[in-house]
């Protein structure tokens, strides 16, 4: 499969997963007013994990097709799984006060047993602003994955 027809595809799956579990937790409504409310609140982060994840595996690619290794893959991936995951936790926490996500209030109320009252407080009243570091820090892992595709792709031309 080429690097960009892939990139779409993980790209629109890692949406689709985020507003399939948004739909799964979320029974008290209908899935097209979950979804809808999802986007309203984070239509950024939404849109942005799908291009973030899809652009990562676009390097990924490209790189296996110009024969690169980059030593950043592994650590990459690794981060964007980790990213992703802390993102969409923090981004679903906004989406509550609507009804959606109930299943998120339970995860909500053990919090505080597991970190702290004054950790689970700050977590929770800054959860958008936490899932925008997640998505920035997903972009990052991109921008170094192209920094060193870059660079190889130099090292090749010398060689």
């Amino acid at each position: 499969m080429k690097p960009i027809k892939k990139a779409i595809l993980v790209g629109i799956l890692t949406m689709a997963i985020y507003l399939s579990v948004v739909v799964i937790t979320t029974p008290a409504l209908e899935p097209l007013n979950a979804i809808s409310a999802a986007f309203q609140l984070n239509s950024i982060v939404i849109i942005g994990m799908g291009i973030g994840i899809g652009l990562q595996v676009f390097l990924s690619e490209k790189s296996k097709l110009l024969g690169c290794k980059l030593s950043v893959k592994k650590k990459a991936f690794g981060g964007n799984s980790g990213s992703t995951a802390v993102t969409s936790f923090f981004s679903f926490f906004s989406l509550v006060p609507l009804g959606c996500c109930g299943w998120w209030l339970y995860a909500l109320s053990l919090l505080p047993s597991i970190v702290g009252t004054g950790v689970s407080a700050v977590l929770i009243e800054y959860s958008q602003v936490l899932a925008y570091i997640g998505l920035a820090i997903i972009f990052g892992f991109a921008g170094l994955t192209a920094y060193k595709l870059k660079q190889e792709q130099q090292l090749q031309k010398i060689v």
